[in-house]
């Protein structure tokens, strides 16, 4: 059946013969990673910020995760601190991973917190920046510094791999609000009198990883909600950082690892405060814990990874005649995109009508169906997917692998605003997506889950 047309990725599939309907005996391995800068670097997410960083709340982490099944199949799981990561940047980072380790690089997954308390990263906002020359120098430089970070710490999981028990469950915390919908400054008024409109995915998702002897030793959750409490100059983690410190000091010897999920329209309100970041953290690792203190499911069975890149068009590609024009705009960020374009006109001799879009897949076992989705993803898209294939249990995360754009379900689109249109401006991307954005990813995503 021709479903969509794809870039068939990478695919890793166990054979019937293989998938024998056994338990897995699941191997385990977690490492981290620090990747503070040590200088004072611009940071990422706000466009309205005019210097670089001045201190840090606390340390940004990269946290791996490899596991392995019965059969010696792998995936590893890189958890970053970071607003995002890009195209370029993240495949060869993955490529590398994935040729040490002798893995396809559709298990490898980059996972972004999304924090706006990070730093600039590879061409990710980049339009959105007028930097000094230092600066762009110490982001080039920074990336690089990562990108050996990372396949350190994927190589030190790779290397601390046990045999592990692994369990799963499911949380909720509803904190997160979706800002399309609610004016920020009335939330507090509209909670406390039930009346929050729009939709929202207030699951958290939880992977528990166990020794046999029963200890704590990972803990993996995920959460659909902007990381934006703090607007200030210091690195931080925002609340995923603080929920993941909780957890680690909750249950000394175990490391815990956040992922995002599809909350791109959906914001922790009210904030703008530490205090709020750490409160948002304690209730969300309030959540992971109500999981853990009760019976979890055992996760029993074979790791199959399945992995695509879907063509998704623009709905313009503007020339280089009006690209000029937009050069001559009053809007400095209108400015900003033109000059992004017009050097990607004049080094690759064209601006693609179609992005390749990354979606992976990995069924653990009998357990959840765990979605790899790239940029940030609207809600809409976690409760589709999860609507429409209950039986697969997904797990649908976004900002993962690369955060090139907002992708916005047909009903944003059609509304417009930030999300549907106008933040494509920061990402440097030529126009809004078409009206096909939202089919041509869900229909891969189900034809990856048969």
């Amino acid at each position: 059946m021709k479903m969509i047309k794809t870039i068939l990725f990478a695919l890793f599939v166990v054979s019937g013969a293989q998938a024998a309907e056994k338990a897995a005996d699941w191997k385990a391995g977690l490492a981290t990673e620090i990747i503070t800068p040590t200088k004072p670097m611009w940071m990422s997410g706000y466009a309205s910020r005019t210097k670089p960083a001045e201190g840090k709340v606390h340390d940004l982490w990269a946290k791996a995760l490899c596991l392995e099944d019965g059969s010696g199949h792998r995936s590893l799981l890189i958890t970053l601190d970071l607003v995002g990561i890009d195209r370029e940047t993240a495949l060869g980072i993955r490529n590398r991973i994935a040729q040490k380790h002798k893995i396809s690089i559709g298990a490898v997954t980059l996972a972004c917190s999304h924090t706006h308390s990070g730093p600039v990263v590879g061409n990710t906002l980049r339009a959105m920046y007028f930097l000094p020359k230092e600066q762009a120098t110490l982001i080039d430089e920074y990336t690089q510094i990562l990108a050996n970070r990372i396949e350190a710490v994927a190589a030190k999981a790779v290397e601390q791999l046990v045999p592990a028990v692994l369990k799963q469950g499911k949380g909720l915390a509803d904190f997160a609000v979706n800002r399309r919908n609610n004016k920020e400054a009335d939330v507090p008024k509209l909670r406390d009198e039930g009346k929050l409109v729009g939709p929202v995915d207030h699951d958290v998702p939880v992977l528990g990883v166990y020794d046999p002897a029963g200890g704590l030793k990972g803990i993996v959750f995920g959460y659909a909600c902007h990381a934006t409490v703090l607007p200030f100059y210091e690195w931080c983690g925002d609340y995923p950082g603080f929920a993941m410190a909780q957890l680690q000091e909750r249950h000394p010897g175990a490391v815990a690892l956040f992922w995002a999920g599809c909350g791109a329209d959906q914001n922790p309100l009210p904030r703008r405060s530490v205090e709020l970041a750490k409160s948002y953290g304690n209730r969300l690792a309030d959540a992971v814990d109500g999981v853990l203190t009760k019976p979890m499911q055992p996760i029993n069975g074979t790791l199959k990874v399945v992995a695509t890149e879907v063509l998704i068009p623009f709905a313009k590609v503007p020339s280089r005649e009006e690209l000029l024009t937009m050069k001559a705009s009053r809007d400095k960020f209108d400015m900003g995109r033109a000059d992004h374009l017009l050097a990607k006109l004049a080094t690759e001799g064209s601006i693609k009508g179609e992005y390749p879009y990354p979606i992976s897949v990995w069924k653990l076992g009998d357990g959840p169906s765990w979605v790899w989705l790239g940029g940030e993803v609207v809600v809409d898209y976690s409760l589709r997917i999860k609507k429409e294939h209950p039986k697969a249990n997904p797990w649908v995360a976004g900002y993962a692998n690369d955060v090139m754009a907002y992708i916005p379900s047909l009903r944003v689109l059609k509304e417009g605003g930030y999300e549907g249109a106008t933040s494509m401006v920061y990402y440097g991307q030529p126009s809004s997506w078409g009206p096909s954005v939202e089919e041509k990813i869900v229909n891969a995503v189900a034809g990856l889950l048969k």
